[in-house]
């Protein structure tokens, strides 16, 4: 797929008007991803999802978005099937 511009516009120059387009230096491709390295040992930093409460794991299809209403009282949000358009 070819680049998209992110901006167009015009320069202008006394009489003479050339359009110009701006384009983006690197594709999603080309982005580089880091991860988190334990200084001593060289050995990947894991994230673990736990309980705050019991300090187990918690597998990610048991996790639901959701917010405080007060303290010790929480709401969880409820999934939609529609889709917002951007």
């Amino acid at each position: 797929m070819a680049p998209r511009a992110n901006w167009k516009g015009f320069l202008r120059l006394s009489l003479v008007t050339c359009p110009v387009a701006l384009y983006p230096a690197t594709s999603e491709s080309e982005k580089i991803s880091f991860n988190q390295l334990n200084r001593q040992t060289g050995h990947r930093i894991k994230y673990l999802k736990v309980d705050a409460d019991t300090g187990d794991e918690v597998p990610n299809e048991d996790i639901v978005k959701g917010y405080e209403l007060e303290e010790g009282s929480t709401s969880r949000s409820q999934k939609r099937n529609s889709r917002r358009s951007h």
